[in-house]
């Protein structure tokens, strides 16, 4: 089942409306480092590996602050 030309113009021309890839990553890394230089708390989260969006770090956020580090006496 192929498609006709027209259908994939159609396709490529709605896929064309969105950023896409490369300059998607590009955007995003841009924008959180503009959050960091600014000194935005959102930034100063970034910048410290923890959570942006206001959930709880004491007993959570594993992932984003990767393993346990033992206890040093």
């Amino acid at each position: 089942m192929d498609m006709k030309e027209d259908e994939i113009e159609k396709i490529r021309d709605a896929v064309s409306e969105y950023i896409t890839e490369g300059d998607l990553r590009r955007e995003i890394s841009t924008n959180i480092k503009r959050l960091m230089d600014l000194g935005t708390y959102r930034g100063i989260r970034h910048r410290r590996k923890l959570p942006t969006r206001g959930q709880r770090t004491k007993t959570n956020a594993r992932t984003r602050k990767g393993p346990k580090k033992p206890m040093r006496a």
